[in-house]
């Protein structure tokens, strides 16, 4: 039993520093695919500026509001309402919220899919490094709803059989942008633009963040050096372009 707990314990805190060195390097390939590739490549569509702008600020609010509701949801589930509740209730509402993980990270992987297919379309080297982006920021996500799904009473083999459901999802939503896309090209600079809003948010809302609340010298080093690798792998996978 005590053998076991330790592999437990190993194992998770080994997932943690997989998760830590992966936000790092998640910032540096979002940041540099969106700012240095998509950005670019939608603005050099021939597409209206300020209405790629409009399409900019927009996304950012989007993921904003989508971040901002998902908080206020948890608050309500988590936050009490003056009453005990029995420990069936507590697992009653663990289980729900598994569900809700589940359906909300189908719904992000089907986006995501749609994105891919967009960049692919408009450019294989920026849907290369698109789904680059993609993956270095999912994997830490990944790894924390399959803990969150354990935590909500699903078994391993169940959490994982449902984790890789979802994931199939941006499989469709890859096919269904593609086949949708290609018919209206018109459109891919625009859904070009919010998937650089997303990977923006993502990277100075959400990742920066969690870096900064490591602020020795020790940790900041490793930081700087793996959004360094990031950018030095997009700019590589990219660099005949143009």
């Amino acid at each position: 039993m005590l053998s076991i707990t330790a592999a437990a314990i190993f194992s998770f805190s080994l997932l943690s520093k997989v998760v830590e060195r992966m936000v790092s390097l998640s910032v540096g390939i979002m940041l540099s695919t969106s700012l240095l590739h998509a950005l670019p490549e939608a603005f050099e569509s021939g597409a209206d500026p300020r209405t790629l702008f409009g399409c900019l600020m927009g996304g950012l609010l989007a993921f904003f509001l989508l971040e901002k509701f998902a908080i206020l949801r948890h608050s309500h589930h988590h936050e009490g309402d003056g009453h005990h509740h029995e420990h069936g209730h507590d697992a009653h509402e663990a289980g729900k919220a598994g569900w809700m993980i589940l359906v909300g990270d189908g719904l992000h992987n089907f986006t995501d899919g749609i994105l891919i297919a967009a960049a692919f379309l408009a450019d294989p080297k920026l849907g290369l490094v698109t789904g680059l982006a993609i993956i270095a920021h999912e994997i830490p996500q990944e790894i924390g709803d399959f803990i969150v799904l354990l935590n909500a009473g699903f078994s391993r083999a169940r959490a994982y059989v449902y984790n890789l459901i979802c994931s199939l999802m941006a499989v469709i939503g890859g096919l269904l942008g593609y086949f949708t896309l290609g018919n209206a090209s018109n459109l891919i600079p625009y859904v070009l633009v919010f998937a650089s809003s997303g990977f923006i948010y993502i990277a100075l809302s959400d990742l920066m963040p969690q870096m900064q609340r490591r602020a020795s010298l020790r940790e900041t080093i490793p930081q700087i050096i793996l959004i360094a690798i990031g950018v030095a792998l997009v700019l590589f996978v990219t660099r005949h372009n143009h």
